[in-house]
Formats: structure tokens, sequence, C-alpha cells
């Protein structure tokens, strides 16, 4: 069974804009592209840098550490396959004008 977190309110996070958060037991990061929201884990799992402090090209976010592009929508590794694996994503829902994150943490994690 997993839980959910409560991120930041939407107005909080502008188009073409990413930020990093602790969430429960993970850091995670997420981005408005073209207003969309996503969300995927922010520690690179090539070299564990945050991927919070990349930046984005149309639908990837980049590594800062070695410019590894990660498709904000599926996680995966778009432009140095066999350099690092894809990145976990997790899904969005807004509840109450909050950006809730699904999918991880064990039952009783507070955020």
């Amino acid at each position: 069974m997993s839980t959910s977190r409560r991120v930041l309110g939407p107005a909080d996070l502008a188009a073409g804009s990413l930020k990093g958060y602790r969430v429960g037991k993970r850091n995670v990061v997420v981005t408005n592209v073209d207003g969309s929201l996503r969300a995927m884990d922010d520690w690179c799992n090539h070299a564990g840098c945050l991927l919070s402090g990349g930046h984005l090209d149309g639908r990837l976010l980049v590594c800062p550490c070695h410019e590894v592009g990660f498709d904000v929508d599926t996680g995966k590794n778009a432009t140095s396959p066999g350099v690092c694996d894809d990145q976990p994503v997790y899904p969005i829902e807004i509840v109450d004008g909050q950006i809730v994150v699904l999918g991880f943490d064990p039952p009783g994690v507070d955020g």
C-alpha cells in the first residue's frame, strides 16, 4: 500500500520551472512544462546529483552533473542511454489546490 504526500500549491510553480522537495524519505523534483506538472526522483541514479539543480530543455529535465536529459513524462534517459538508468516518476493529483505526489513511502511515514 502506498501513501500520498502534499508537496506545494500549483500557483507556486511557474510554467518552465522546476523545484525539489523532501517528501517522506525521498527527494522529489516537480516540473511544470507548458502547464503540465510531473514528478520524479530528484537524485540522479548515476552520480547522486540533485536533478532539481539542473534545467528544463523542452520536455527534458537535464542533470547538472553530466547533462543527461530525462523525459519528464516517463523518466526515460533520452540523451545518454547506458550512462545511467531511467528515473522513477510519480503520478500527481491536484487536491484542494495542492499538488499531491502519489506512489511512495510506507504508511505511517510523515512527509
